[in-house]
């Protein structure tokens, strides 16, 4: 597997972030066209700062799932430090701006969680796949 490129993925959402507020929510471009996209904003767990990243999500009643892949690699993303620390997270969601409480989940409800974002976005298995971690599924609570 490549390195993980920090700064060009930082770059890559960067831009996303302002293609989806610029566009009610939605991406124009690149991999995330007509994908359910939003933005998470978590707090550092060292700095205290905010961080936006934009993911791809499923829902499970009223509660939002996202999933920590990491597109595979071997450590989880910074965004998943940062939430374990602060659960209290903003959420952009089409024109829609909230706060929601973070849990991390554990199985069954994990498994079953991530078999039905992989349902629809395939990816997954591979991200799995790709590495020896245990990928952490996210549910997404509005407050």
């Amino acid at each position: 597997m490549a390195e993980f490129n920090e700064k060009a993925m930082r770059a890559f959402n960067d831009k996303l972030v302002d293609e989806f507020r610029a566009n009610g929510g939605k991406a124009l471009s690149g991999p995330f066209v007509n994908a359910p996209l939003l933005l998470l904003t978590t707090t550092g767990a060292k700095s205290g700062k905010p961080f936006t990243t934009p993911l791809v999500y499923t829902r499970d009643g009223a509660r939002i799932v996202i999933i920590a892949s990491k597109g595979g690699f071997p450590t989880h993303p910074a965004w998943y430090h940062n939430l374990k620390a602060n659960p209290t997270v903003t959420l952009e969601v089409g024109t829609q701006k909230f706060q929601a409480k973070a849990t991390i989940t554990t199985d069954p409800e994990r498994q079953r969680l991530f078999d039905a974002q992989a349902k629809v976005m395939p990816t997954f298995n591979d991200y799995q796949k790709a590495t020896t971690r245990q990928i952490p599924v996210i549910v997404l609570e509005p407050k």
